[in-house]
């Protein structure tokens, strides 16, 4: 998207944001902009400028060059005060109990009248509410670290590898939490080395790495409508040799159930391939669209851009 006038969608933009340590680009020229009400996810391995950027976004880390702005302007005490973040696990007290711990955190921030039991509810912290910290698991004390970013009840969340280090149960709840945030109009900005959370939580993907923007779009986007259909009909053979000269149709092979497998080329979808065998009289009794994943995907992008 050009950088002229900020839309109304739009929570952040970043134009040519660039954070150098010595000799070490951390971030590299970067531009976004990222949609009011999406779930952002800023995907790349260790060590390609996510959390970086986020410190930048935050004003934790000084930018080399470059600008960004929230809501429109630059980052200041009113913008700050719209933005729920979690870059680092908070410092809880261990021996006081998560509804205290979060009692103090409204208090540092200055919030009147917290409603801390509801946050409590939303991270499912509510019947462990008196418990002390140093008995949650590790799961339990990343949300409370997310019920501590939401204490303000803000417009934009900021979540720096929310899932990192949880075990598949962990994962899942905070990934539920996340889609819960989300649901209720409140944008998301996350960033995770993970491509399975990006793919199931997220509506929008930045990808860097080594500081470098390789692609910022929507998921869909990135994973394309191109995949694979394996289809059948009455007439294997017929169905085989209509669509063998098809121009949509990059290959067919075929399983061992009886079906066609077709591998399909870019821009494709299966409504495509059905009305063009509807139009040739033959209907097909099996039909399975597998789109490409996240994963193929950065794959194919990190190596052609490598």
């Amino acid at each position: 998207m050009p950088f002229g006038l900020l839309t109304v969608e739009e929570i952040v933009r970043i134009n040519q944001l660039t954070k150098q340590y010595s000799s070490i680009t951390a971030v590299n020229g970067l531009n976004l902009s990222i949609p009011k009400g999406s779930v952002y996810g800023i995907l790349g391995p260790n060590g390609s400028g996510k959390t970086t950027t986020l410190g930048m976004l935050l004003g934790v880390i000084r930018p080399s060059s470059g600008y960004f702005t929230w809501f429109g302007k630059t980052l200041n005490f009113s913008a700050k005060k719209k933005v729920g973040a979690l870059l680092e696990t908070p410092n809880f007290y261990p021996y006081l109990s998560g509804r205290k711990n979060l009692e103090i955190v409204s208090s540092i921030k200055e919030i009147e009248k917290p409603d801390i039991d509801g946050i409590l509810k939303h991270v499912n912290l509510y019947q462990r509410a008196v418990s002390k910290f140093k008995t949650y698991s590790l799961g339990m004390k990343q949300r409370l670290a997310i019920a501590s970013a939401m204490i303000a009840n803000p417009e934009v969340m900021v979540l720096d590898e929310p899932t990192n280090g949880l075990d598949p149960e962990g994962i899942a709840e905070v990934r539920a939490i996340i889609r819960n945030i989300a649901a209720q109009g409140i944008t998301v900005i996350m960033a995770s080395h993970l491509l399975d959370e990006i793919e199931k939580v997220c509506s929008h993907v930045a990808v860097l790495r080594e500081g470098n923007l390789l692609f910022d779009g929507t998921v869909d986007q990135l994973t394309g409508r191109e995949g694979t259909i394996e289809i059948g009909a009455q007439n294997i053979a017929l169905l085989k040799d209509v669509l063998q000269g098809h121009p949509l149709v990059e290959k067919i092979s075929d399983n061992t159930n009886g079906t066609l497998t077709l591998v399909l080329r870019k821009n494709t979808d299966a409504s495509e391939i059905t009305r063009f065998l509807a139009e040739k009289s033959i209907y097909v009794n099996h039909l399975v669209f597998r789109k490409n994943s996240l994963e193929s995907q950065f794959l194919n992008l990190i190596k052609n851009e490598a």
